[in-house]
C-alpha cells in the first residue's frame, strides 16, 4: 500500500476538499481530514460519514437538506455515509439553540416521524449507498451503569461552556440534568459508529465536539466536525422553519415549491445557490457575473427553481411548474384547480370568496376586492357590495389561489 504524501495531495484528494469545504461554516480541523482522505485514496477504505437527526417532525423541508446535499456530494465522492435516525436521542430533546426545556417526544410520535423521515432523506441521498441506523441500538443497552460511565467520561465545566446553556445557567432559567445528557449521547453516537467525520447545522457545533471528545476517551482517532450555515426561509430573515411559515417543503407540489423558491430576494438567491444547487461553483459564478453585467436576475432564479423542483419532482413537472407560473403571472387560469358546488344564490363576493377557501374570513375578502386583488373569470373585482348569481365562475385571490365555483 503506497503512503499519502500530505506536502503534495493527488487532484483527487483536492477535489474532495474542495467539496467538503464548498459553502460549510467550519471545517474543523482540516489538516486532519485531509490526512483522512489520503489514508482513504492510499488504502481504498472509504471514510464514514454521519449525520444525525432527530425525527422531532415529520417533514424535511430545504433547510434540512443543506446538510443531506453535501452528505450526497461525499457520497458520490465515494464515502460511506451514515443516516442517523435519533430514535433515542429524541425522547431527551435536544436543548440546542433553546432557552428553555425541549419537552420530549414520545415512542410513539418519534416512530411515526421516523417512517417518513428517511423517506424524504432518500430524496437527496442515494439509498442503495446509505447506511441507516438508529441510536436506540447502542443506547438502550448501556443501562444505569452504562451511562453513569459515560458520564464520567466529560466534566459539567466543560458542558456549561456550550452557549446556550451558559445563558440559562446565568439568568437563573432552569437546566434539566437529562439535557446535559443529550451532547454525551450524540458524542457516543460517533463511538458507537467510529465515525470520520459528523456533519451539521452551525449550532450543533458544540454537540459535534463532544463527539470528538468521546473518541479520544474511548481511545479512538477523533473524528472530524463539518457545519454548515442555517438556511434563511422564505423572509430572508429567520431560520428556515414550518413553525415560522417560510419554508419550502421537499414533498410539495411542483408548482408551489418553484413559485415559493421564485418569490426568494435577488441577494438571497446566491446563497441558496451556494448551498442548494448542484452546480459548479465557477458555473455560478459565471452566472453572478452575468446578472452583474445587466443579465436579469431572475434568468437566474428560474435556473435554482427549477434545478430544485427537478431533484424533488422530475424536469417535465419543472418545466410545466415555470409554464403554470408564467401562465398566472399573464394572469392565465392554472390547468388545475380545485372545484366545488356552493349553495345560496345570490351571495354576496366576500361570503362567496370564505366559502371557497380562498380567503381566512369574509372582511379579509372584502379587504382584497379593496386591494384590487380580486379576479372573477379574469376581470377584477372592485364592488365590495357586488352578488354573484347561479352559476359557474373562476374566482381568484391573489396570484395563486384560484376554486372554479358552480353557485346555485
Amino acid at each position: 500500500m503506497s503512503q499519502p504524501d500530505s506536502q503534495n495531495p493527488s487532484e483527487r484528494v483536492l477535489e474532495a476538499l474542495a467539496v467538503s469545504r464548498r459553502g460549510c461554516a467550519e471545517l474543523l480541523p482540516e489538516a486532519d481530514w485531509l490526512k483522512k482522505l489520503q489514508r482513504s485514496e492510499a488504502s481504498g477504505q472509504p471514510l464514514r460519514i454521519k449525520l444525525g437527526l432527530d425525527p422531532t417532525a415529520p417533514d424535511i423541508h430545504l433547510g434540512h437538506t443543506v446538510v443531506l446535499n453535501k452528505m450526497r456530494q461525499l457520497q458520490d465522492l465515494g464515502h460511506q455515509v451514515i443516516f442517523l435516525i435519533g430514535d433515542f436521542t429524541s425522547m431527551i430533546g435536544d436543548p440546542s439553540g433553546r432557552n428553555a426545556t425541549r419537552p420530549p417526544l414520545t415512542r410513539e410520535q418519534i416512530e411515526a416521524n421516523a417512517q417518513t423521515y428517511y423517506a424524504q432523506a432518500s430524496l437527496v441521498l442515494d439509498p442503495a449507498r446509505t447506511e441507516i441506523r438508529y441510536n436506540s441500538e447502542w443506547s438502550d443497552p448501556l443501562g444505569a451503569r452504562g451511562m453513569i460511565e459515560l458520564a464520567a467520561k466529560y466534566t459539567v465545566a466543560r458542558m456549561l461552556e456550550r452557549d446556550d446553556f451558559t445563558k440559562r445557567f446565568q439568568s437563573n432559567t432552569p437546566i434539566s440534568v437529562h439535557e446535559l445528557l443529550y451532547p454525551l449521547m450524540q458524542g457516543y453516537d460517533s463511538v458507537a459508529l467510529k465515525s470520520d467525520l459528523e456533519l451539521g447545522g452551525t449550532d450543533q457545533k458544540f454537540n459535534l465536539l463532544v463527539g470528538r471528545a468521546l473518541q479520544s476517551e474511548y481511545g479512538q482517532e477523533p473524528q472530524c466536525i463539518l457545519t454548515m450555515p442555517l438556511l434563511e426561509g422564505l423572509d430572508g430573515i429567520e431560520k428556515m422553519s414550518k413553525s415560522k411559515n417560510n419554508y419550502v417543503g421537499i414533498t410539495e407540489p411542483a408548482n408551489t415549491m418553484f413559485a415559493k423558491i421564485l418569490s426568494i430576494s435577488d441577494e438571497q438567491m446566491w446563497k441558496w445557490f451556494t448551498l442548494l444547487s448542484f452546480r459548479l461553483e465557477r458555473e455560478i459564478e459565471a452566472l453572478k457575473a452575468e446578472v452583474a453585467a445587466g443579465r436579469n436576475p431572475k434568468d437566474a432564479k428560474v435556473m435554482l427553481a427549477k434545478e430544485i423542483t427537478a431533484r424533488f419532482h422530475s424536469a417535465a413537472a419543472a418545466d410545466a411548474a415555470e409554464q403554470d407560473f408564467n401562465n398566472r403571472a399573464k394572469g392565465g387560469i392554472p390547468d388545475e384547480i380545485p372545484e366545488l358546488a356552493l349553495s345560496g344564490a345570490p351571495m354576496a363576493i366576500g361570503a362567496l370568496l370564505k366559502a371557497a377557501n380562498l380567503v381566512p374570513s369574509t372582511s379579509e375578502g372584502l379587504r382584497m376586492v379593496e386591494q384590487g386583488g380580486v379576479r372573477i373569470d379574469g376581470a377584477v373585482v372592485s364592488d365590495k357590495g357586488l352578488k354573484l348569481d347561479a352559476g359557474t365562475m373562476v374566482l381568484q385571490v391573489g396570484k395563486r389561489k384560484f376554486a372554479r365555483v358552480t353557485l346555485s
